[in-house]
């Protein structure tokens, strides 16, 4: 049972981890960035080269590490240096007004302000700073956060982005955008 200080695995992660799963490749070095409980690094440990997690919840680093998984407390990616071919993110997608925050750790992977891309937005901003050359982002995004403007924030980064899988919910859609560098604009 999980501290109810932890995002549970629901819909959205186990939609992540069946697109990790038919991307990964036994080769990779893979990041989860924003673990939660660890569900989808552990699913995916044997599969890859290395799968490390990072989650600022000191809660959910401590249940990603009891489930076996590499987990560091960093907020995002900070003081990682290493570069990854596959990074993964279940972001905090709920749009949430200032008035509507719980001010508690679970709120670290729920709320993503008003507009529900803040987090997203600061993602996309720096993860081409940890994916290698020809790495992969699959980021899990829903329907409430405007998929077309997270694809323009990748595109605006020299990013190209798809849906590679997707699941229709009760008042909502999540997707899982696959992310790569667009190499027909690098070194313009």
């Amino acid at each position: 049972m999980l501290p109810d200080q932890v995002y549970s695995p629901a819909e959205d992660s186990f939609l992540l981890l069946r697109a990790a799963l038919a991307e990964v490749r036994p080769t990779d070095r893979v990041l989860e960035v924003g673990t939660g409980s660890g569900y989808v690094a552990a699913g995916l440990a044997g599969r890859a080269a290395a799968v490390v997690a990072t989650d600022i919840n000191p809660h959910a680093v401590a249940c990603a590490r009891a489930r076996g998984v590499a987990a560091v407390r960093t907020d995002l990616f900070a003081g990682l240096s290493g570069l990854f071919d596959l990074v993964l993110f279940n972001p905090p997608y709920l749009p949430t007004a200032p008035e509507e925050r719980i001010d508690d750790w679970l709120e670290y992977a729920l709320d993503g302000g008003p507009t529900g891309r803040v987090v997203i937005e600061r993602f996309v901003a720096d993860v081409g700073r940890v994916l290698s050359p020809f790495g992969r982002v699959l980021l899990l995004v829903s329907s409430l956060t405007d998929l077309d403007e997270v694809r323009e924030l990748f595109a605006r980064q020299g990013f190209v982005s798809f849906v590679v899988d997707e699941e229709v919910l009760e008042g909502e859609t999540l997707y899982v955008l696959r992310a790569m560098r667009d190499l027909c604009r690098m070194g313009l």
